[in-house]
Order: structure tokens, then C-alpha cells, then sequence
């Protein structure tokens, strides 16, 4: 099926493909939220709803337009997207042997309706030392993503475990995603998409 992705993340658009949807990739032109006073859940909701109806107002909802945001969230503060080098390394220090939460708000609008909720994830790092931090830090994988690392990158290697939604660790619940689009009457079903595609 088809969808309007209104994100320039790579990874969204790699996760959509996964399933077998068709995305037309329109970054959204909105000014997000930084989280500064406001809580995590608030933020991502806020950000994805946004993305998702500058896009759907400038493109239109006759497919579905999807639309997230990422963060991590460390006691209680939203670890972004790291400002440099030096940022990334601060980050990933902090978050050494301890547990952190991934929050994703994804939107969906069809239709004119629309739809927006939030996923969490647990995830728990292993302690790291300096020199794998400066290592990981000088691939440069870390710089455009949300607490300094790629769960699906180089950064896996520092994953102890996980408790939820991995693809939403990556940046887009696909399991939430596929419910939401199901509410909102979308047949949805990359699933059913490649059963009818392979039949014989």
C-alpha cells in the first residue's frame, strides 16, 4: 500500500519498505517542539501531530500520511539529537550502564481524520568505556540520531537488552502503525499485500 512519510529519516523509510508499503517521502516544514519545560510525551505527540498535518494541508490525506518523532529520555530529560561530537559523547556517557526510555509520537491522518498515540521502550545499556564512546562517536553514526546512537547501527553492540518495541527504538513502531492505520479503516496490511502478490 501506499503512504505520504512526512520524515526524511532514512530508517522510517527503510522500516516502511520492510513491511512492503510504498512511501512518498515529503519532509514536513514544522517547527518542532524542544522539549525544554515540557514533559517527553507531550513533546513527541505535539511533534508528530504537527509534521503530520503540515504535510497533509500541503500534499492532502487521500493516502495516508504518517508522520513520527524520537526521543530518549533519560530521568525525566530528552536526550536529542546531539548538537556535535562533543555532545554525543556526553550523551552516551550519561546513559552508560543504565536505563533509559525511547518514546516515538506517531501520527496518521486519512481522510480528514486523524490519529495519534505514543510508544515506549525500555532499553538498557551495558557499561562502556571511554575509548568505545570516543571510538563509536568518530564513525559519526551517533551525530543524527536521538541520545547519540543507531540500535540497528554500530551502537546494537551496546544494548544490553530491551523491554517493548524494537522498531520503535529505530524510529517507527510498525506494529503500532499498522493498528492505527487499521482504526482509521486503511486495509493496511503490507501483511496481506505480499500474501496476495506471492500467491499461486
Amino acid at each position: 500500500m501506499r503512504v505520504i512519510l512526512a520524515s526524511s529519516s532514512p530508517r522510517r523509510l527503510q522500516l516502511l519498505q520492510q513491511i512492503g508499503m510504498e512511501a512518498e517521502v515529503r519532509p514536513a516544514d514544522f517547527n518542532e517542539l524542544d522539549g525544554n519545560d515540557r514533559q517527553a510525551e507531550e513533546v513527541v505527540l505535539a511533534n508528530a501531530t504537527g509534521k503530520c498535518q503540515t504535510v497533509a494541508g500541503s500534499y492532502g490525506d487521500a493516502v495516508p500520511v504518517v508522520a513520527a518523532d524520537t526521543v530518549v529520555v533519560l530521568d525525566g530529560q530528552i536526550l536529542g539529537k546531539p548538537r556535535n561530537a562533543a555532545d554525543a559523547v556526553r550523551m552516551l556517557t550519561e546513559l552508560s550502564g543504565r536505563t533509559h526510555r525511547v518514546m516515538t509520537g506517531i501520527a496518521v491522518r486519512f481522510q480528514g481524520r486523524l490519529l495519534s498515540e505514543v510508544c515506549e521502550t525500555e532499553v538498557v545499556f551495558r557499561t562502556l568505556t571511554d575509548a568505545e564512546i570516543s571510538a563509536y562517536v568518530a564513525t559519526r553514526e551517533p551525530l543524527d540520531k536521538a541520545g547519540a546512537y543507531g540500535i540497528q547501527g554500530k551502537g546494537a553492540v551496546f544494548v544490553e537488552k530491551i523491554n517493548g518495541c524494537y522498531n520503535n527504538v529505530v524510529g517507527l513502531p510498525l506494529t503500532r502503525l499498522h493498528l492505527m492505520l487499521a482504526k482509521l479503516g486503511v486495509d493496511g496490511s503490507a501483511v496481506k499485500d505480499n500474501q496476495e502478490n506471492t500467491a499461486v
